[in-house]
């Protein structure tokens, strides 16, 4: 009775914000943050509260930021760990300071952990429970077998919490989708519980690629990348580029970039602003290193033609 499952995390994810979520109640977000949480929390009512997070902290929440966040109206805390855009990943010394600052809090914690099998670098994964069991009866676990087990199209995401939040989004979802489907539901099972090697095996291989792609930007003059730790995104600072011209036309922001390297160089990338940046793009390395090292090319040759 603490377990659900629906129709994929971003299902999850709905469900819980609907039956937890009373008009005007505030869900604190980190920025930058996964495109749906503001509008999710919005659909139920609620309030995000964009948190930003600088760059030269890896995109981790400060707990002093945290506190500073909370108010009266507070409800929920949205932690995605490691993160989508950014691949920022929180230790375990980061969680047991955010866990000081939750205890004697009514906040629920969501924790997004999607992307927890897929850690680099020697990093290893760690749950706000694991370091703060005493937060469970307000905490609720998303996770899903679209990224770990690449099965986006099978729909299945999984949620652990509190007997009495599972209940009310059971009950939500029996007036909505009722229930994912049956033999979706048996792929996700075998994935879960059977042998794991690929999943190894896909970490290393996105391990590679996040290196080669990492390194590749930080060579583009006007683009600098750090290195994220988790999750198949780069999040690079394109600052150096915004401004420069093409043709009488000004890059002047992310999605201007966006436009132009689509435009010119037959690229798609995903501008900053819906996840709340104004200086970055997000790109992806789940594709071959074939295709990554032609897209960079592209990139680097586009961004060399932008003048000042």
């Amino acid at each position: 009775n603490e377990v659900t499952v629906a129709c994929g995390a971003k299902h999850i994810l709905y469900n819980l914000f609907q039956v937890l979520l009373d008009p005007g109640d505030e869900v604190i977000v980190p920025a930058p943050y996964w495109v749906s949480y503001p509008d999710q929390i919005q659909l139920a009512g609620g309030r995000p509260v964009l948190l930003p997070t600088a760059e030269e902290d890896g995109f981790r929440m400060r707990p002093e930021a945290l506190e500073a966040a909370l108010t009266p109206r507070t409800k929920a805390l949205v932690l995605n760990s490691p993160s989508n855009p950014t691949g920022a990943l929180y230790t375990k010394a980061d969680l047991e300071a955010l866990a000081e600052v939750l205890r004697g809090r009514d906040v629920v914690v969501v924790s997004d952990d999607i992307y927890h099998r897929l850690v680099y670098g020697g990093a290893r994964f760690t749950s706000l429970l694991q370091v703060a069991p005493e937060l469970r009866d307000r905490t609720v676990i998303v996770n899903g077998v679209s990224k770990t087990y690449a099965m986006t199209g099978w729909r299945i995401g999984y949620a652990a919490g509190p007997a009495e939040a599972i209940a009310a989004m059971e009950a939500l979802q029996s007036q909505s989708a009722s229930n994912p489907t049956s033999f979706a539901q048996k792929g996700a099972v075998a994935a879960l519980s059977g042998p794991q090697a690929c999943v190894e095996e896909m970490r290393r291989a996105f391990e590679a690629r996040r290196d080669l792609i990492v390194d590749t930007l930080n060579r583009i003059p006007g683009v600098t990348c750090r290195t994220p730790e988790g999750a198949f995104y780069v999040f690079p600072n394109v600052s150096g580029l915004l401004g420069r011209r093409w043709e009488g036309r000004e890059v002047r922001s992310p999605a201007d970039l966006a436009a132009y390297l689509l435009d010119e160089a037959r690229i798609a990338v995903v501008p900053g602003e819906p996840f709340g940046s104004d200086r970055h793009l997000r790109l992806s390395y789940a594709t071959s290193e074939a295709a990554i090292r032609e897209g960079l090319a592209r990139f680097a040759e586009a961004a060399g033609r932008l003048g000042d």
